[in-house]
């Protein structure tokens, strides 16, 4: 099945308003030629930026994107944003259970199946990160956390909700150590992921379902891991700071899927 590819950056806790609006509308210069029916990119800046960015890339072919999410649609939960808020900012991405969130903030599988209920019903696209640590990896338990964070994520999501969802496999001791799982060690992750998905819905869901990378994601590795089957594009951190690093990310993924 062909999958559209895409490819996401998370900026997480950096850029100004002006360094935002700067590099984005650099990108828009520079990936003009992207066309969005085979191809996505989207951008996910702080909460203070993403009112301008959302001006700047109207009717562009770049996506916005949200990096977080509270389950509720309104309430006394200051400092939180709600999905509500989110859309009404013309956001159609937006990133649920990071493992920075997981690692730093605590959140708990069942807060993330709480998120993305949030998200998928008001339409929009959550992005569902999973992966294992570094220890968990040489304990050979890299499938069992993937099977726990997929099941616990999802239950009770059903199948006419879920064609919204994408899923980045970030291997945590790969993110921002410059460290990247080999293409067939991600191929084989994200096809066992697959393989979740079908035995939970269907194998007509499981295909459809795009499954992106994340970790330590450079221009020098990106072409290795898109040609793998079950990589259907990426989560891209610190090299998303970056304009010529981001731009050619995009650039050679869309050169290895055309």
């Amino acid at each position: 099945m062909n999958r559209i590819s895409l490819i996401a950056g998370n900026w997480k806790m950096y850029k100004n308003i002006t360094q935002a609006i700067e590099l984005v509308s650099a990108l828009k210069r520079e990936l003009f030629f992207i066309e969005t029916q085979r191809f996505e990119i989207v951008v996910c800046p702080p909460f203070t930026a993403l009112s301008e960015v959302a001006e700047l890339l109207y009717e562009s072919n770049i996506e916005l994107g949200a990096q977080n999410v509270h389950w509720e649609k309104e309430g006394a939960f200051t400092g939180e944003v709600s999905i509500l808020m989110l859309k009404d900012l013309g956001c159609k991405y937006v990133i649920v259970g990071h493992s920075e969130r997981r690692t730093y903030f605590g959140e708990t599988d069942e807060i993330i199946n709480k998120k993305l209920k949030a998200v998928l019903d008001e339409g929009l696209s959550p992005i569902l990160c999973v992966g294992e640590s570094l220890k968990q990896r040489e304990e050979g338990l890299t499938f069992k956390i993937l099977e726990e964070q997929i099941y616990k994520d999802l239950e009770s999501i059903n199948f006419q909700k879920v064609a919204n969802l994408v899923i980045a496999y970030e291997p945590v001791w790969a993110i921002g150590t410059g460290r990247t799982a080999t293409p067939q060690i991600a191929q084989e992750a994200q096809a066992y992921i697959r393989g979740l998905l079908n035995r939970i819905y269907s194998e007509e869901i499981s295909q459809k379902i795009r499954i992106l990378y994340g970790g330590s994601v450079k221009p020098e590795n990106i072409k290795e891991l898109i040609k793998q089957p079950d990589i259907d594009g990426a989560l891209v951190g610190g090299a998303s700071l970056d304009l010529d690093s981001f731009s050619s990310i995009i650039k050679y993924a869309y050169e290895v899927k055309k």
